[in-house]
């Protein structure tokens, strides 16, 4: 099966740039592309100084969703939005003011790639932070999420003049040989070769995505999916245990596939043929027993994809409800675990062409999530608010699109999103709905 390759190569243009990242690009490009996945064959996409955020997410996503192994090699800059403090990779329009709303949330690249799996994704990083996103980076670490193995650096701003990509470039030079070794061997021998350049960064090496500050100790990779099929209290009832549970608000793994990017959030819907039937599949399985399963550590996700891809929508759906239920009781109805299940139901609803389903549970999902006392600008808060954004726009019965706009736009005065302009939206929408006879 072919691979897939993202070359990203981003930094301001102007006095905000710190490193010369598109000088990256020729040096890779020269690597045969079989060589840069690790496949046999690898379609390759190239993404030069980008300028709109929206525009990377679309490359992203489609490269998370194809099938095979998938490497990105990203070079650029971090930078901390001023109103949230979180790390954002700078694009070529951002400047320190703009950081919030023309630089790429470094959560939306965590989230797309939690759809995977870290036995086939990867995440190669020569990352230069400024003085705010390096002291934030080395007291919280860098979270990747649990299903991305991650190498490379991040270094902090050059003392003088114009960093270079030192490290993805040793990674290219080596690469040209026409050999890839294992990703952990590739990380030490670009080491190896520049020990200078890399005094005093922060190394990332973690099959599991997440890098620990400076001087911390990463956790070990989730071990197991995030509620294992058929563990649980006496009966066989699925969910007493929940951990390693991907992402608040992220999407179902294996459930998501790209399409151009929704006027009011990172990932607002997954619509499309989410999940045509892949080499070695057949259509129409029923999903797992979990009270049968001999495997004591399946990924509970696997089961309800195999249920959407064979159109069994209502058994996909029971089987998350149990899981839901489980662990409403083991953690409680506000506990992630249980918003997590509810995401995940939210999300099944939309394949099973069930918008007005879809919208009332993820206006649910954050109405819970505000209540349990979570920030409005918080990304779970926000993605939940933005799917049931979009999925709204596609409720065709109009008393039920009113009753939905009405609860959604007073929402929407709590929780405005990131897009400027979500709340007028509603509203004008809600107008014409109102109007109509």
């Amino acid at each position: 099966m072919p691979g897939t390759v993202l070359l990203l190569a981003a930094s301001p243009v102007g006095r905000g740039r710190l490193v010369d990242a598109a000088g990256v690009l020729p040096v890779l490009a020269a690597v045969a592309p079989a060589v840069l996945s690790g496949a046999d064959t690898a379609n390759v996409v190239e993404l030069a100084d980008p300028l709109e955020p929206q525009a990377v997410l679309t490359r992203l996503r489609a490269a998370a969703a194809a099938p095979g192994p998938l490497t990105v090699y990203l070079t650029g800059q971090l930078h901390l939005d001023r109103r949230q403090h979180r790390p954002h990779l700078a694009l070529a329009r951002t400047t320190a003011a703009t950081v919030r709303y023309t630089a790429l949330p470094w959560h939306w690249i965590r989230e797309e790639l939690r759809l995977r799996s870290a036995a086939d994704t990867a995440l190669v990083v020569d990352l230069h932070a400024d003085a705010e996103a390096w002291k934030h980076i080395t007291e919280h670490g860098l979270d990747c999420g649990p299903y991305t193995a991650v190498y490379g650096r991040v270094a902090p701003p050059a003392r003088r003049g114009l960093a270079e990509p030192a490290y993805m470039k040793t990674v290219a030079t080596l690469l040209r040989s026409g050999h890839r070794p294992p990703l952990g061997a590739l990380h030490e021998q670009a080491l190896g070769r520049i020990p200078e350049e890399t005094r005093g960064n922060l190394l990332l090496a973690h099959a599991g995505g997440w890098t620990a500050p400076a001087g911390g100790t990463a956790p070990a990779a989730p071990a197991g999916p995030a509620v294992p099929l058929g563990a649980g209290p006496a009966g066989g009832v699925p969910g007493a245990a929940a951990t390693g549970l991907p992402a608040p608000g992220s999407p179902v793994p294996g459930l998501s596939v790209p399409e151009p990017p929704a006027p009011w959030g990172p990932a607002a819907d997954r619509s499309g043929d989410p999940l045509a039937d892949r080499p070695g599949e057949s259509p129409g399985r029923q999903p797992a027993d979990p009270d049968s399963n001999p495997d004591p550590d399946p990924d509970p996700h696997a089961a309800i994809s195999a249920a959407v891809r064979g159109g069994l929508h209502q058994e996909a759906d029971g089987l998350a409800a149990r899981y839901e239920e489980a662990a409403v009781r083991a953690h409680g109805a506000g506990s992630e675990q249980a918003l997590h299940w509810r995401e995940v139901r939210a999300d099944l609803a939309m394949f099973a062409g069930d918008p007005v389903r879809s919208c009332r549970a993820w206006l649910a999902v954050a109405e819970a999530r505000l209540a349990a006392g979570q920030p409005a600008d918080a990304p779970a808060v926000e993605a939940a608010v933005d799917r049931a954004h979009h999925q709204w726009g596609r409720v065709e019965d109009p008393a039920r699109a009113r009753e939905l706009g009405l609860a959604l736009a007073r929402l929407r005065l709590t929780v405005p999103g990131r897009r400027r302009g979500a709340l007028e939206n509603v509203q004008r929408q809600l107008g014409r709905l109102q109007a109509a006879p």
